[in-house]
């Protein structure tokens, strides 16, 4: 599955903690998704996924959430985008 970024944005806020944001087309999914990701130090990252725009199919947006657990790599692709993007 191919990934599309088209939006990407990384920041640290008052506390120096890190707020990203990634937004993301995924190959034979209709809508676009959104991850934020949080982090304190920049080394453990929580997260959270959306839809970026309208709602799409619940059950691709479970299976993207399940996949971001188990698949590093599409993980850090996505908060690379962020991360590349700070300013």
């Amino acid at each position: 599955m191919s990934v599309v970024v088209t939006e990407a944005a990384m920041r640290r806020d008052e506390e120096g903690n890190y707020v990203g944001r990634t937004v993301f087309n995924l190959e034979g999914h209709a809508a676009r998704y959104e991850i934020t990701f949080f982090s304190k130090k920049g080394k453990e990252w929580d997260y959270s996924l959306s839809f970026a725009d309208e709602s799409g199919s619940e059950e691709q947006f479970l299976e993207l959430d399940a996949r971001l657990e188990e698949d590093d790599e599409l993980f850090d692709q996505l908060l690379d985008a962020a991360l590349d993007a700070e300013g």
